[in-house]
Order: structure tokens, then C-alpha cells, then sequence
């Protein structure tokens, strides 16, 4: 088997450029070589070779170029013709849920009520004394959309409180240790912007939806600090196995920046962050940057997240129109939009940068009306108000995108997921303008891409993949699902690379591949440009480099085969 990579010996190498090289050029610690390289300044593979020096990219271009960059200590790494491009970047990430998640019972595949309720007792059963059974991003679709019943899994858990989340963290399963832990009972009367699910009888199933959940999360002990830095650390060797050089995380509270800025301050950060934490909270955040500043290019803060409704999944997505399958709701706003307004404001006019959870048209159309009220009271330029999601889209909405320069926060892998059952939840008629990728690029806006991990896999290449076939999981839509929505493969890695960058205000100095620019970059097995796109999802990270410093190499015996 032919080795992912080959260093050389760097006398022989340094003997052979000296004839060539200027003295006056600046000397790389590192020559990548050899390869297929895609700078993202072009539409197709436009380099050879990239040299690095510290943490910044010192050249780009033919191999010959790099002669002058070499020298006695230079390594080289034989690319042998894989694929390099720039780090790739996810828009949308909730850390602390995703890094926990990874050492929590895992439910997402769990296809029928049986072994939902099994791992869930298994994962009680090997608790140690006080902890929760929590995460577990489980999908009811999967068995035929019956919500799941505390009287599934009491016998089996016990006195062990379980509170497990649905994939799209808007709806959770408590038992009745829990229930009875948070003063949850049948009387207990539903909170503005959630839902307590009853049985026929006013019994409280232990399914609570969106701001009822917070009812139990109040009284999960929370991590230690220790616990917390564990989980964070196991979560960025996960993003770097997956080629991602960064994040933005949603984490929506301050444990999560606090727990980055320890690690940062320990040196043990290997992907950089964008942190957000509550829009409510923004003049704690303006107070926190007058203070300390924004960060660095590791970890960066400053930025605000807040929500308008629920999820699809859920059904507390907001719609103009009830659902199909629940017509006595249509959904519902999770925040008074009055308030909402008042922070967007609030937080603009101090200089943060804000992003809004919006997922049904209403939700989308009503935040548009938000952010262009705003924009027209606040005298600084250049916001970059974000959509987070943006999956349910009038026509209107999507032309308003460009026009008043919110940029699009979207996540391909919920559509080949969501497309499984969509339709029963809103009717096909109301499917246009769902996960409309392509047309809001066509509208000539901003659109990133994400994955909303732990609600859908922390895997750019299937996020891809997702967005250039549109093929759903259940494999009933070969040709793709609303399939004039899909994009290019060009448009993909833009969405995952150049445009996060402009999305987190750093387009002058990532996303691309430019002297002088940060080297973050991936290696990738395969050229996407040339794989046929149902095999997108094939593809696989042979190596990470963040800020010069390879983050992950495929381990040697782990053979890559041709997809």
C-alpha cells in the first residue's frame, strides 16, 4: 500500500534547492508537496505546494516555487497526490451537549422502542451514584413518530434520573425520577414557549418540549470544571479527526467559554473558537469586552446567540399555517419578540455580532422584519446579522437575505434527514422554500454551513455530500430531495471555508489559502472535484494542521481504499 505521506531527507533536498533558491527568501518550517491543492481562490485545484512558516502560510503555488523556502531544518511531506485544502470550518456546533454526548448512551440509531428503552437501562445500570443519564439524541421517527413514555424506561432506570435529548435538542424524555426531582407533576401548568406532553388522562408522559425542558435541566448537577475540560478535550480531537479547524460554538451559556479559556490559557486548544453565549445576556458581554477584549485568533467572544421558535422535529417550529400531523398547533414563538428586538438592538448598538435561531417561515419572516428595523436605527456598518438555520424560507425571505446582508447559517445534513418525514409534518406544498441552499446562493447572499452537532454529526464530508445530492437517509430520494436546491461541490467547500470566515469577521486571514494567512488546512484522501457526488460521503481526513501544527494524522495501518 502506498504511504498517505512521505517526509524526505532534508539534506538531500536542501543540496538540490540551493541552486535555485535566493538567500534573501524566507525560510519555511514545513513544505507541503506533491499534491492537488485547492487554495479556494478558484473554482477548481489551482496550486501544488504550500510552505509554512510558525503559524502562517508562507507560499502557495508550483512545486518548483518552494525551492526558495527551503532550507537546512525544512521538513518536507509528500503529499502523493491527495487532496489539500483550507481547514474547514462548522458554523453552529453546541460543544458542551457534543463533547458530553460522546461518553453518553448513544440513541440515535435506536430504530424501535425496545432498544431505546434498552440502552437507556444499560447506561442506568453502569452509572456510578448521583449521575444523570443525559444527551442521547434520539429520533421517534425512526420507529414511526410515536413520542416515547416514561413508562418505558422506569422499571429499567430506577431511582437514576434520565433526561435524553431528542437529535434537535428541543425535546427531551425525562423518567419519573426526574420528573419528581424538578416538581414536575400533572398539575404542573406548561411554561410560556414549551409544552409538558399529557396523556388522555393529564398524565405528564415525561416528554417536555423547548422552555419545559429547562424545568428539568435546572436541576442537573452541573460538571466540574475538571469534567468539563475532559469532555472538551475529547470533543476537539473528534472535531480534528473530521478536518475541522474550527468551530462556532452556540453553547449558550458562559460554562462554555469559561471551560475554552482555560484550556487556551493551558495551551491545549486544537481547533479555534468563535464563542456566542445568550443574546439576553448582552450587556454582561459588553461589560466582559470592554474588559478583556474579544480573544484571540484561538478563541475569540463577543458574539450572541437567541432563538424565535422551536424545531420541525419537534413540532414547535413556527409556521403561518398548523401541521399536517398536528393541526392544533402551528407552532410557537419561544421568545417575546418585543424583548427579542430590544437585545438585537442593545447588542448591535454596543458592537457585538448576533445570530437568531429561526427555523419556520413565520419565525423566518418575523426576524427578516427584526433585523431590518434594527439595522435602520443603529449607525454602525457591517453588522453580519445571522440566521441560524434559515430552513423555511417564503420566496420573499430568501430574496431579503442579500438585500439587507443577514447572512444565512445553514446546515445540510438536517435536510437529507428531515427530508424522511417532512412532508408529513407540513404537506407538500408547503416544502418550497425548505432548506432552499441553492437559491439563497442564487440571491447572491452569504451562505455557511454547519452541522448543529450534537444534532447532526460533527462531519463537514457529509455535510457536503448533504448539500450536493440531497439524497436522504432513507435512501427514497436517489435524486435528490427538492433536488433544485442542490449546490456544486465549489459552492460546499466555500460555504464550509471562505464564507465561515466572513462569517465570524475573519475573511483577512482565513478561509483561503494566501501567504500570510493562518495555515490551517486539511488533507483529504480523494478530490472532491473529481468523486461522483454519491460518494461524497466517502471521502476521508488523512490530516489537520491548525496554525502550522498537525492536529491529526490518519494512524499508518488504517488503509484508505478508492470509494
Amino acid at each position: 500500500m502506498k504511504p498517505l505521506f512521505r517526509r524526505l531527507a532534508t539534506a538531500t533536498l536542501f543540496a538540490t534547492a540551493l541552486s535555485a533558491a535566493s538567500f534573501a527568501a524566507e525560510v519555511a518550517d514545513q513544505v507541503y508537496t506533491g499534491g492537488k491543492i485547492w487554495t479556494g481562490r478558484s473554482d477548481a485545484v489551482d496550486a501544488e505546494a504550500i510552505a509554512v512558516k510558525g503559524d502562517r502560510i508562507l507560499a502557495v503555488g508550483r512545486a518548483e516555487d518552494m525551492a526558495a523556502h527551503m532550507g537546512p531544518d525544512t521538513e518536507t511531506i509528500l503529499l502523493n497526490g491527495r487532496f489539500l485544502m483550507p481547514g474547514m470550518m462548522d458554523n453552529h456546533v453546541h460543544f458542551e451537549m457534543g463533547s458530553v454526548g460522546l461518553a453518553q448512551v448513544q440513541l440515535r440509531d435506536a430504530a424501535t422502542p425496545q432498544e431505546f428503552a434498552r440502552r437507556i437501562g444499560e447506561a442506568a445500570k453502569a452509572a456510578s451514584e448521583g449521575a444523570w443519564i443525559v444527551e442521547g439524541s434520539w429520533d421517534h421517527e425512526l420507529w414511526g413518530g410515536e413520542l416515547p413514555d416514561r413508562a418505558w424506561v422506569d422499571e429499567l432506570t430506577g431511582d437514576v434520573p434520565v433526561a435524553v435529548s431528542r437529535l434537535d435538542g428541543h425535546m427531551i424524555l425525562a423518567n419519573t425520577a426526574a420528573l419528581e426531582l424538578a416538581d414536575i407533576d400533572a398539575d404542573t401548568p406548561d411554561p410560556e414557549g414549551g409544552v409538558i406532553v399529557r396523556d388522555e388522562a393529564g398524565r405528564a408522559t415525561g416528554v417536555l418540549k423547548d422552555n419545559a425542558a429547562n424545568l428539568v435541566f435546572a436541576v442537573i448537577p452541573p460538571l466540574s470544571d475538571a469534567a468539563m475540560e475532559e469532555a472538551f478535550l475529547r470533543g476537539m480531537r473528534h472535531a480534528v479527526e473530521n478536518g475541522v479547524t474550527q468551530v462556532h460554538d452556540m453553547g449558550y451559556n458562559w460554562r462554555s467559554l469559561e471551560t475554552f479559556q482555560r484550556l487556551r490559557a493551558k495551551g491545549e486548544m486544537s481547533i479555534r473558537v468563535y464563542s456566542f453565549t445568550p443574546l439576553a445576556e448582552w450587556e454582561r458581554m459588553a461589560a466582559y469586552v470592554k474588559e478583556n477584549g474579544r480573544g484571540d485568533d484561538w478563541l475569540r467572544w463577543g458574539a450572541l446567540k437567541g432563538f424565535v421558535d422551536g424545531s420541525l422535529g419537534s413540532t414547535t417550529a413556527w409556521f403561518y399555517e398548523p401541521y399536517t400531523d398536528e393541526p392544533d398547533t402551528s407552532g410557537f414563538p419561544v421568545a417575546d419578540l418585543p424583548e427579542l428586538e430590544a437585545d438585537v438592538l442593545g447588542a448591535a448598538e454596543a458592537g457585538l455580532h448576533v445570530t437568531v435561531h429561526a427555523i419556520g417561515y413565520q419565525a423566518n419572516d418575523k426576524l427578516l422584519d427584526i433585523f431590518e428595523r434594527v439595522e435602520g436605527k443603529v449607525a454602525r456598518e457591517d453588522l453580519r446579522f445571522r440566521i441560524e438555520h434559515a430552513q423555511h424560507l417564503t420566496a420573499a425571505a430568501i430574496e431579503r437575505f442579500d438585500d439587507l446582508g443577514v447572512i444565512a447559517s445553514m446546515h445540510p445534513y438536517h435536510l437529507i434527514d428531515d427530508g424522511r418525514w417532512a412532508e408529513k409534518r407540513i404537506g407538500k406544498a408547503r416544502l418550497k422554500g425548505t432548506y432552499a441552499l441553492g437559491s439563497v446562493m442564487k440571491a447572491g447572499a452569504h451562505v455557511t454551513f454547519g452541522s448543529d452537532w450534537s444534532v447532526a454529526p460533527l462531519k463537514p464530508l457529509l455535510g457536503i455530500y448533504a448539500a450536493v445530492t440531497r439524497r436522504t437517509l432513507d435512501g427514497k430520494n436517489p435524486d435528490g430531495w427538492i433536488a433544485d436546491e442542490k449546490v456544486s461541490v465549489v459552492q460546499a467547500l466555500k460555504a464550509y471555508t471562505a464564507e465561515n470566515a466572513f462569517a465570524g469577521y475573519q475573511e483577512d486571514r482565513l478561509g483561503i489559502l494566501k501567504p500570510g494567512y493562518l495555515a490551517d488546512f486539511v488533507v483529504l484522501a480523494y478530490d472532491p472535484f473529481e468523486m461522483k457526488a454519491e460518494k461524497l460521503d466517502q471521502n476521508k481526513v488523512l490530516r489537520t494542521v491548525v496554525g502550522g501544527k498537525t492536529m491529526y494524522e490518519l494512524p499508518p495501518r488504517q488503509a484508505v481504499k478508492q470509494p
